[in-house]
């Protein structure tokens, strides 16, 4: 018996009887004999049991801090730059496949029917896959918004202004919008036999018409989704770090020292965010892979593996903001002036992201004082 997963949102592996029929067995377990059908069942129970705890505790937190991150970058003037464009723009997709993809997912391990209809569930698919490739590309460019701000600091002052960053993140979320508008016609509901009770499932049809299609839909995935911009990714800070070790940084004689401190911060947090998002959704790319690119036959064990690989890639989807708040003080501030709703006008210590001073010292002969310019050179940082 093989078994085939449905991607992202799976929750059970189908095969069909006759490839000339949309009619097919379900099964969680890799086995034939009616002895082991007690032990399917109870598989499958306990996993419509602790899967769904799990998805709840990852929906309400990923739910609430990406609303915060959202809320807290366009309130507050001073959190506005280009790299939390791009965060916010993270924080939108992460807020979507939370609402769009775990509940739903939930769904599937809990009801033996897709209750929700035809078009609910192209769209909620179609959602799922626009929100993974918008959130893997916002990190590429926030890569890439840290290698011009180390490395071209000053050439690229003109081109990292807030309303470029607003136009890449509108041309990032417009592409995948477009480009995944076939799976509006390769998913739907199909109905199956799953020993003798009658079912319903969101599934990919295109498994069960072509098997060529769906090696290229999740070749397609896996490449552009995660190998590709993942090496762009390393490649910028690889180039990055190659110009702290062993070159001078453009515009870095000039640069503060409180800016430079600003942009290591910021370029560490990004770091950060960027390799767990490559852990957490590492498991899951290997299962789909071995699934429908190697054809490995999906029993218990993978089964296993793909239902916890589905759990960390699902996880990552609220563990952002808790970066955010451990990793920038900015951040930080934010969140807690907006949860305690402060309407201090105390003058916040905020880490100069996009502002840099000019520090000019003067010494006379009786006493050495430090003055600060007041006027203020904006750099992007």
């Amino acid at each position: 018996m093989e078994f085939e997963p449905s991607g992202l949102s799976d929750a059970h592996f189908v095969t069909p009887i006759e490839k000339d029929f949309i009619n097919t067995t379900l099964s969680a377990l890799n086995v034939t004999g009616d002895s082991e059908d007690e032990g399917e069942d109870d598989f499958e129970r306990l996993v419509g049991i602790i899967i769904p705890v799990i998805f709840g505790v990852i929906c309400v937190l990923g739910f609430f801090g990406n609303v915060l991150v959202i809320m807290v970058i366009l309130t507050d003037k001073q959190m506005r730059n280009t790299t939390n464009v791009l965060i916010l723009s993270l924080a939108v997709a992460d807020l979507l496949f939370i609402v769009f993809c775990v509940p739903f997912t939930a769904t599937f391990y809990t009801l033996p029917v897709w209750p929700f209809g035809a078009i609910w569930c192209k769209t909620v698919i179609y959602l799922m896959y626009v929100c993974a490739y918008a959130s893997m590309y916002s990190l590429v460019i926030m890569s890439l918004d840290r290698y011009l701000a180390v490395v071209h600091a000053i050439r690229s002052m003109t081109w990292r202004s807030e309303r470029n960053t607003w136009l890449v993140v509108a041309a990032i979320w417009i592409i995948f919008l477009c480009g995944n508008i076939p799976i509006f016609k390769q998913w739907g509901v199909i109905n199956y036999n799953y020993f003798g009770e009658n079912r319903t499932k969101c599934f990919q049809i295109s498994l069960l018409e072509d098997d060529y299609q769906a090696k290229a839909f999740f070749g397609s995935f896996f490449f552009f989704g995660y190998v590709f911009p993942l090496a762009i990714t390393l490649l910028l800070y690889g180039l990055m770090l190659k110009r702290l070790l062993y070159g001078v940084v453009p515009g870095g004689r000039n640069q503060s020292s409180e800016s430079m401190r600003a942009k290591k911060r910021v370029t560490r947090m990004v770091v950060i965010v960027v390799i767990i998002f490559a852990l957490c959704w590492l498991p899951l790319q290997i299962c789909l892979f071995l699934q429908h690119i190697i054809g490995v036959e999906v029993g218990v064990s993978l089964a296993s593996i793909t239902i916890a690989a589905n759990c960390f890639a699902y996880m990552n989807s609220c563990v952002n903001p808790i970066l955010y708040a451990f990793l920038s003080g900015n951040f930080r501030r934010s969140f807690r002036r907006f949860l305690c709703c402060s309407d201090r006008s105390q003058r916040m210590d905020y880490e100069r992201t996009n502002i840099r001073f000019t520090v000019t010292e003067k010494e006379t002969n009786n006493t050495k004082s430090t003055c600060v310019n007041n006027s203020k050179t904006y750099t992007a940082v």
